[in-house]
């Protein structure tokens, strides 16, 4: 691990992913289903330990019997706890890859909240931990992801990372109101259960050499059991937890997760 990562918490943050667990069934016709799942983020060096864990409810539907999300709530809770210390809410309505969100942070008195604007331009407003706040307007286009539309976007892709094909796209860095290259493709990892195992890494010149990548493990129908890497929750001040979050269903969608 590189020592200095002067942008990594800034690419990375909205990569607490996120996003869909197992599940294939009938097809649907647009009716509303909800899907539950958890995330349990362990140690990055120690599996034992447990920081904390992630509930998710995403409300969507199965169009032409592909699993289309509409909104997400997720709440964050230590070990133990009844009461969230962190949540967010996302909205699709604009573009399943570039969500809507408010994220909170109380502990830390930090905000952010992204707009997305007729999905032509994200208004990002970030209070942030130190007390003052940040604004942004960042134009995007077709090529960008934002924090849990990337799980969408593989989803978009599979017949391309079946093939093993490298895709090349920009992820949002909401906290500097910039997008950055990055590449996504397979590879290996002994950590990883998944069927199928990705790596996100930067591919800007500068970039790649300050970040490290986040590896992803997807079941063979397209689903997220494994997330390693740089979280969006703080461990203090200064930083943020690096984990690998295990992934499970609760209440599964009733439709393809893949075209």
């Amino acid at each position: 691990m590189i020592a200095k990562k002067i942008s990594q918490p800034a690419l990375l943050a909205a990569l607490t992913l996120i996003g869909t667990l197992p599940s294939l069934a009938s097809a649907q016709s647009g009716d509303t289903d909800l899907w539950e799942f958890t995330g349990k983020a362990f140690d990055i060096n120690n599996d034992d330990v447990l920081l904390y864990e992630e509930h998710h409810q995403v409300e969507g539907q199965c169009i032409n019997n592909i699993w289309q999300p509409m909104s997400h709530q997720v709440d964050y809770f230590k070990q133990g706890e009844d009461s969230a210390f962190a949540s967010k809410t996302l909205s699709y309505t604009e573009s399943p890859l570039r969500p809507s969100l408010d994220f909170r942070q109380p502990e830390f008195d930090e905000r952010m909240v992204i707009a997305n604007q007729e999905d032509r331009q994200l208004q990002i407003t970030w209070d942030t931990n130190k007390g003052d706040t940040k604004t942004f307007t960042t134009p995007v286009d077709q090529n960008v992801v934002g924090d849990a539309g990337f799980d969408n976007f593989v989803r978009r892709n599979w017949p391309k990372i079946q093939d093993d094909q490298a895709i090349d796209f920009r992820f949002l860095a909401p906290t500097r109101g910039e997008h950055y290259a990055f590449v996504l493709e397979q590879t290996s990892d002994s950590r990883i259960s998944g069927d199928v195992v990705l790596e996100i890494r930067p591919s800007g010149f500068v970039t790649r050499f300050l970040v490290d990548p986040i590896i992803l493990g997807y079941s063979t129908e397209g689903a997220l059991t494994d997330y390693v890497g740089l979280t969006n929750i703080r461990e203090n001040e200064e930083r943020n937890y690096t984990a690998h979050i295990q992934y499970q269903t609760e209440t599964a969608v009733s439709c393809n997760l893949t075209p």
